[in-house]
C-alpha cells in the first residue's frame, strides 16, 4: 500500500470481554479504502495481543497503527441478524447479542453527523472521553507518523457472548478490563458495539 492521507473508514466496532480473561475488539468496516472487510484484535488473559486479519494489506494497514505480538492471516467474516452477530475465522468462534442504545448513544444521535465525525470534533471530545470512558481516546499518534481520528455516532449495548478462541471457550460475558493494549485507545469497559468513521491522516511507508 502506498502513502495515505485522510482516508476514512465507516463501519461498527464491537468490544466485549468475557470471564476467561480474553477480550476482543471486531472491526466491521462497510466502506474503506481497502474495500469492506472485517478484523479481529484479541488480547488473551496473560496479555498476549493477536490480529487476526482477511489479507496481507489489511494486516499491513492496521498493524502500521496498532501493536500485536502475533498475526494470523486467515478469513474472518461477520454476519448480522437483527441483534445478533456471528463473527467466524479458523482462530475464533463468536456470538453476540445486542441490546439498546446506550446514555452515550442517545447523546451522540444528538450531533450532526457531518459534525461527529470531523477530525476537529474529534479533538474537541477527546479530553472528555479519557475522562469519562477508561482507556478511550478519540483522537491520537500512531505509528509512522500517523494520526487517527475516531468520530462515534451511535453506540449500543451487548447483553450476552459466547464463543471460543483456539479451541478453548472463553466465558460468559464480561466487562472488557483491564483495557486493551493494542494501541493509543481502547474500547469502553462497557461492551457494546459503536458505529464509528475513523480517520486516518499520514503517510504509511512501505505499507
Amino acid at each position: 500500500m502506498s502513502g495515505v492521507s485522510g482516508d476514512r473508514f465507516h463501519g461498527q466496532i464491537a468490544g466485549v470481554g468475557s470471564e476467561s480473561g480474553v477480550r476482543l475488539v471486531v472491526g466491521r468496516w462497510h466502506t474503506t479504502p481497502l474495500g469492506a472487510f472485517a478484523d479481529v484484535m484479541v488480547e488473551r488473559a496473560d496479555g498476549h495481543r493477536v490480529l487476526l486479519a482477511p489479507s496481507p494489506e489489511v494486516a499491513a494497514f492496521i498493524e502500521a497503527t496498532y501493536i500485536f505480538d502475533e498475526v494470523r492471516i486467515e478469513p474472518v467474516g461477520v454476519e448480522v441478524a437483527g441483534a445478533r452477530w456471528r463473527v467466524e475465522s479458523p482462530s475464533l468462534l463468536l456470538e453476540l447479542t445486542t441490546g439498546r442504545r446506550t446514555g452515550l448513544g442517545r447523546l451522540l444521535a444528538l450531533v450532526p453527523r457531518r459534525l461527529a465525525t470531523s477530525p476537529a470534533w474529534c479533538t474537541v471530545t477527546d479530553p472528555v472521553a479519557r475522562l469519562v470512558l477508561r482507556g478511550v481516546r478519540t483522537r491520537g499518534a500512531a505509528r509512522q507518523g500517523r494520526r487517527e481520528f475516531y468520530g462515534a455516532t451511535d453506540a449500543h449495548t451487548v447483553d450476552s457472548v459466547t464463543g471460543q478462541f483456539d479451541g478453548e471457550g472463553i466465558g460468559a460475558l464480561r466487562t472488557v478490563e483491564p483495557p486493551c493494549r493494542f494501541g493509543f485507545s481502547s474500547t469502553p469497559s462497557r461492551p457494546s458495539v459503536t458505529t464509528v468513521v475513523t480517520t486516518v491522516v499520514g503517510t504509511v511507508g512501505g505499507a
